[in-house]
């Protein structure tokens, strides 16, 4: 019997990536829900530490995002290279990335351990996340001092700190907007930043698509760790002053993630 035509190859194979999609969003929902009932109840319960309670929270959501990245690749869902992944094995870092698909922080959460990151405020009263967020003391984005200041103790606590400048998924086709919040950690706190961009060819996972709406092959994900931005000459060039800097190194953000997210390509490491 000979190979199918071309039409019916690709029929059967959307048809595979819907099915598989949706196995690999109830696996995750359904691993969600053992963390939830079981697992962090049981930190909760026999770690008295709280350091010591968060470090394992954490380092359980990491192994389990890698586990997730894996189970995807294996059903034909996705595929990916990283480059410069090195550059995300150190402590207290600030890592700034793109925000193209809906699975953007499951990948850096695997890649990154002692992830800290800053999430909507609602997932922490929502009974499905509250668990997980409590346990690993992740960081509510409630606005004012009081977020700046929980942004500056996670990484003077070698916390590493995931943050998508832009706030949202940018939809395909629109221009990036970063946001000026990420700049105003990196200024006051005086920290470099790691930036981390992220292409996914074809676009899939994004802002406003239903989950069964399936691109027409396997995503692939492009996923590059830059050199560190140095954030002393924004403040050194703005005469001290935070905020100006903030504004300057904004912009900065949308040039560079414009540019990169456009240019990188490459075999993985």
């Amino acid at each position: 019997m000979g190979p199918l035509p071309d039409f019916l190859d690709r029929t059967v194979g959307r048809a595979w990536r819907v099915l598989a999609t949706a196995i690999a969003f109830a696996s995750f929902g359904i691993g969600g829900l053992i963390l939830w009932l079981v697992w962090f109840p049981a930190l909760d319960l026999f770690i008295r530490d709280r350091d010591h309670r968060i470090a394992l929270a954490r380092g359980s959501i990491h192994r389990t995002f890698r586990l997730f990245i894996g189970w995807m690749r294996v059903l034909g869902l996705i595929g990916f290279d990283i480059r410069h992944r090195e550059r995300l094995h150190r402590g207290g870092l600030l890592i700034l990335a793109n925000h193209p698909t809906l699975i953007d922080v499951v990948f850096l959460i695997a890649l990154v351990r002692n992830a800290d990151c800053v999430v909507k405020s609602t997932l922490a009263s929502n009974p499905f996340t509250r668990g997980p967020v409590r346990s690993t003391a992740y960081i509510c984005n409630n606005s004012g001092a009081e977020l700046l200041q929980s942004c500056m103790d996670s990484l003077a606590a070698s916390g590493n700190l995931i943050i998508f400048p832009e706030g949202t998924r940018t939809r395909p086709g629109e221009p990036l907007r970063m946001q000026r919040g990420a700049a105003q950690i990196a200024t006051r706190a005086v920290q470099d930043i790691t930036p981390v961009t992220i292409r996914c060819t074809p676009l899939g996972l994004t802002k406003g698509q239903p989950w069964w709406q399936v691109a027409s092959r396997r995503l692939h994900f492009d996923i590059c760790v830059g050199e560190d931005i140095a954030v002393a000459p924004f403040l050194t060039a703005s005469g001290g002053e935070p905020a100006l800097a903030a504004r300057r190194l904004t912009d900065h953000l949308n040039h560079y993630f414009s540019n990169e997210r456009g240019s990188h390509a490459g075999a993985g490491t």
